[in-house]
């Protein structure tokens, strides 16, 4: 069988063409900053400031209640970091979790063979082959020294529970949260009594231990995955569910805001599907730095519940009470990063335009994801009673969405500020306020500008608000 290609154009540019872009001002305006910086760092670790923790936390709200809240068919499960080993020997993760690892022979620096220059087009079958070295011609992208064959490399962070660290004491942090939707399938299903088809969605850490971390937040050791497994009738019914998700998937971005020249499907190739899918199909998205993966569909048969309760000795078998009927469930799958997912929407969300003659930086953030929702700003800060009618509306703002006084520059500065980093509107409070009980309101995508009165003001924003919902 021929797999398809991509769908979606190799001429598309991304949104923004240099990654320090983004990079810079993700530390300038305190969405992430280095992790432990001011002892130089830890590889592939960051730590999301005051934006960028409102805007991940936004992504994830999103998520949940586009796969939770809209539904009715499923649940949400938060299960722990740590779970019996045992998990992970079943799950096949002990044994064949892990990448294609090669090492300078001049420099000793380690990389994962899919990702050297030269390697873009290898197969599974390439990957495992102990002479794929030699045969490609591939080098050193430091030096151009000698690589090593390549050997694998198990991805999973192993730690020790209890006093005592010896081999009876290992645990692993988690390297994916689907293990504790599986094991926890008869507990969620009994309690919440839901009938096939229904899902189990989760958002939570899981811990890798990559080769060659990169690319700012795109691949980190420590990240945040947003996964639902969907479990469904054998067989024909799981295909079909499998094709109503990924359209479904995709449109969740397109409907917060990424362009959509920019996303594209691709299937996983046979020689390259993991060892549990039957299908597995990838929303990928143009990165300054390539077409990547940024979120997974997958069918995954019933290869985790009937592994699970082969090992357990747990009966996992779903009882159908209308066609007394017992199956093991097909599961469908998507996996998401909250990382992934935020790093997107802010790369896709930013643009320069021109602006009588002067440079204006947008972060054009859907207002569902923005990390604040209004400035309230003075015109005249040393006037104590502008300042504060200022701070009793941000207050009144701050009951319903996240709201931010500034009074920190002139007013053409504050708007720039605000519209760097993705603030939808701002409230602008003069001398004219005290008089006539109105207030400014401007757009960040227009810069129009509306009077509007200081009691309405809320309910404008709240409706500006519930009509750009998807």
């Amino acid at each position: 069988m021929t797999t398809p290609p991509p769908s979606g154009s190799d001429d598309v540019l991304p949104a923004v063409a240099n990654l320090d872009t983004i990079v810079s001002l993700s530390k300038r305006r305190g969405f992430v900053f280095p992790s432990s910086e001011i002892y130089g760092g830890i590889n592939a670790v960051w730590d999301y400031g005051p934006l960028g923790v409102e805007l991940k936390n936004n992504v994830k709200r999103a998520w949940w209640r586009a796969m939770v809240q809209d539904r009715t068919d499923i649940v949400g499960l938060d299960a722990g970091i740590l779970m019996h080993p045992q998990v992970w020997v079943t799950s096949g993760h002990v044994g064949s979790f892990s990448d294609p690892l090669v090492e300078c022979g001049t420099c000793r620096r380690r990389y994962r063979l899919d990702e050297l220059p030269g390697a873009e087009e290898l197969t599974a079958t390439d990957l495992l082959d102990a002479t794929v070295v030699e045969r490609f011609g591939l080098s050193c992208p430091n030096d151009g020294g000698p690589l090593s064959a390549p050997r694998r490399f198990n991805l999973m962070f192993q730690t020790h529970m209890g006093p005592v660290q010896d081999e009876g004491s290992i645990v692993y942090f988690r390297p994916e949260t689907a293990q504790g939707s599986y094991v926890n399938f008869k507990n969620v299903q009994q309690s919440s009594r839901k009938k096939v088809p229904f899902g189990i969605a989760q958002i939570g850490k899981s811990f890798r231990n990559e080769i060659s971390p990169g690319n700012f937040v795109f691949r980190m050791r420590e990240f945040e995955q947003m996964e639902m497994q969907y479990f469904v009738r054998p067989g024909d019914p799981a295909a079909a569910a499998f094709e109503e998700w990924l359209p479904r998937r995709r449109a969740w971005y397109e409907a917060y805001g990424v362009t959509p020249a920019r996303l594209r499907t691709r299937e996983h190739r046979p020689d390259e599907l993991a060892h549990y899918a039957k299908k597995a199909v990838d929303v990928e998205y143009r990165f300054p730095f390539g077409w990547k993966e940024l979120e997974g569909v997958h069918n995954r048969g019933d290869f985790d519940l009937s592994r699970h309760a082969e090992a357990s000795g747990e009966n996992l078998e779903y009882f159908d009470p209308a066609t007394e009927e017992h199956f093991v469930p097909w599961i469908v799958e998507t996996a998401a990063g909250a990382d992934r997912a935020a790093f997107t929407f802010l790369i896709d969300a930013y643009r320069e335009e021109e602006v009588r003659g002067e440079k204006r930086v947008v972060l054009g953030l859907h207002p569902e994801l923005a990390p604040y929702k209004v400035a309230v700003l003075p015109l005249l800060k040393k006037r104590p009673e502008i300042v504060e009618l200022c701070h009793r509306l941000r207050t009144d703002l701050a009951r319903d969405v996240m709201a931010v006084y500034d009074d920190s520059a002139a007013i053409g500065k504050l708007y720039r500020r605000q519209d760097e980093i993705g603030t939808p509107w701002c409230v602008t409070v003069d001398v004219d306020s005290l008089e006539d009980g109105a207030v400014t309101v401007r757009d960040r995508d227009s810069m129009t500008q509306e009077r509007i009165s200081i009691a309405g003001v809320k309910r404008a924003i709240l409706d500006r608000m519930e009509a750009a919902r998807p």
